[in-house]
């Protein structure tokens, strides 16, 4: 063999290799697409108070939880303010979690009374250690109430300590009077889940969800005319995350 066969058979053998490189690039940057279809993902849902995971994504939760997939719902404290004592509160929570077949955990903090220190951020990084989550959906930081927004910096200071492991979403809770400046990435069909939605949000009962559940629904149906379905729930990606979420769980979105 010469040296111009040499080089005629690098040639032919050129195309193919630069092909299977690029598919192991994909392969490396969606490490878990492809088991997206067998693999069961856990997802972790925050909230400032029991109550926020459930009207602000609940109808999402439910399409998760209906493909087989582990839902955890992490509320920073157990919601309880005088009148209402934490016994109700976290029952409440827990009949809510039953209807979305979703799990409560909480983080230990005090309603109305969030703290975000060296030792609160550790101690919070340490549920995400045990749990490992695929994904978690966060509220948003620019919001009215201040454990909303402390919520918001202990997930996001956990994502980044994990070394960006796992994706990460914002969901939006009463526009206007909680969410600010919320510019949706993804849009969820809940149109068919938002019963259950309903359900989790009213077992809930003494935080008056007439009201609260007839403006977050409003928000639900505006988004659905945003992105095409009777009714949807909006997200906004944190793009320096790994991977989108939704495929890989079955989960269309626009």
């Amino acid at each position: 063999m010469n040296r111009r066969d040499v080089l005629l058979g690098a040639a032919r053998l050129t195309p193919g290799i630069i092909a299977g490189a690029a598919a192991m690039n994909v392969e490396a940057e969606t490490p878990s697409a492809s088991a997206g279809s067998t693999r069961k993902l856990k997802i972790v849902v925050t909230g400032g108070h029991p109550g926020d995971p459930e009207y602000g994504c609940g109808g999402t939760i439910a399409r998760f939880t209906a493909l087989g997939h582990e839902v955890v719902l992490l509320y920073l404290n157990n919601g309880a303010w005088p009148p209402t004592p934490a016994p109700t509160r976290i029952a409440e929570a827990t009949k809510a979690c039953e209807i979305l077949k979703a799990r409560p955990v909480y983080a230990g903090q005090i309603n109305g009374h969030a703290i975000l220190d060296n030792d609160h951020y550790e101690a919070y990084q340490k549920i995400f250690d045990v749990e490992k989550p695929d994904a978690v959906f966060n509220q948003w930081p620019i919001d009215n109430h201040r454990d909303h927004r402390a919520i918001s910096m202990l997930t996001y200071d956990a994502w980044k300590q994990s070394g960006q492991s796992f994706a990460l979403y914002y969901y939006e809770v009463s526009d206007g009077e909680d969410t600010l400046q919320f510019a949706p990435t993804h849009f969820v069909d809940i149109s068919e889940t938002e019963p259950l939605k309903r359900a989790a949000c009213y077992a809930h009962a003494s935080q008056t969800p007439d009201r609260y559940y007839e403006m977050q629904d409003s928000v639900a149906r505006f988004r659905g005319v945003e992105s095409g379905y009777k009714r949807a729930e909006a997200f906004i990606r944190q793009i320096q995350g790994p991977y989108d979420i939704f495929p890989m769980a079955g989960i269309p979105t626009r």
